[in-house]
């Protein structure tokens, strides 16, 4: 009988690439989803729902029993939100819960997924390793903040009781079933519409969300106990990103601005926020980050896990395509 394994997230953007990772892997994949979630993106994929929510420790004792491992993929990814502490309790409480859950039903591997917000770009802009750990006090805003104080705690159990986890750290997935979209996603789908004539000088690290999803099923079974694993792909400027999307829609090829003349902007994009509801494009810690080339290295992950990344291309390609196909693109 195939390892059974207890999935978050599965009905998001990358939990669903891992859900599909899982059962080519030959496991039986049970995936915690609160009531009322859309499943379209798992449609064809043979899951095994349980009802479920992060912050209903009964829920996650439920979701776990009988299984041999546990990979926790589900968190609350937005750069800007109305109320941190909602965030926190999912990304930080709902971390913790699922992780004592594990360690009550005596699960042999947990796979936390972490992410390289977790982890400080190089000053001189070379790529980043898991050695440059954060602190949650240097991390820029609530999203950042959150996923260090979780990757702290996951830590802090696997020294203090036992628990067999391994910690992997994403950098910036894109490609098919980016359904709210993520971040990223939307950068790319607003510069498909050409919305986005112009952009800072950034960078960050693009790979194709099934990679990352292969590397988390990889650490499974090849991960270090207590150790983080990078999963990234290729450190791409944010110049070069808009250019590849112009080009492929005819669009003019944007232009660079300062950072400086935006920080009002972002002021007003966030006050309109609070009251439309609506996530704004532009925010103030986005101009924090963009500040640093948010590059990686996956040397470790290639090492440790048998991982490897495909050509950031293929990763937008793959985005723009979904993204046109179910009409996101008008």
């Amino acid at each position: 009988m195939a390892d059974r394994v207890m999935l978050t997230g599965g009905t998001g953007f990358l939990g669903s690439a891992i859900a599909r990772a899982l059962v080519a892997g030959g496991y039986e994949v049970r995936a915690l989803a609160r009531p009322g979630t859309p499943r379209d993106v798992l449609d064809g994929v043979p899951v095994d729902y349980c009802p479920g929510d992060l912050t209903d420790a009964a829920s996650l004792a439920a979701a776990v029993r009988g299984c041999a491992a546990v990979l926790h993929c589900a968190a609350d990814y937005r750069i800007w939100v109305p109320d941190p502490a909602r965030m926190d309790a999912v990304n930080v409480a709902g971390t913790g819960a699922v992780m004592r859950a594990a360690l009550a039903e005596g699960c042999g591997r947990v796979v936390h997924v972490s992410s390289v917000a977790t982890l400080k770009p190089r000053a001189d802009g070379a790529p980043a390793t898991e050695a440059d750990a954060a602190t949650p006090a240097e991390a820029i805003g609530p999203y950042k903040r959150s996923k260090t104080e979780a990757e702290r705690l996951v830590e802090r159990l696997v020294a203090e009781e036992a628990l067999p986890a391994v910690i992997v750290n994403p950098s910036t997935p894109i490609g098919p079933r980016d359904r709210r979209p993520t971040p990223t996603g939307r950068i790319i789908q607003e510069a498909a519409r050409g919305k986005m004539p112009a952009y800072l000088d950034t960078g960050l690290n693009l790979v194709h969300v099934e990679d990352v999803a292969a590397g988390c099923v990889a650490a499974l079974t090849r991960g270090a106990v207590g150790e983080r694993h990078i999963l990234g792909g290729e450190d791409v400027p944010l110049g070069d990103l808009l250019a590849r999307i112009a080009a492929i829609f005819g669009h003019r090829r944007p232009v660079r601005l300062p950072r400086w003349p935006l920080w009002p902007l972002a002021l007003g994009a966030e006050a309109a926020a609070r009251v439309t509801g609506r996530e704004p494009m532009l925010t103030l810690d986005g101009l924090r980050m963009a500040g640093h080339r948010m590059y990686f290295s996956s040397a470790k992950a290639e090492a440790v896990l048998g991982y490897r990344a495909r050509p950031w291309q293929e990763g937008v390609a793959d985005a723009v395509t979904w993204f046109r196909e179910r009409g996101m693109l008008r």
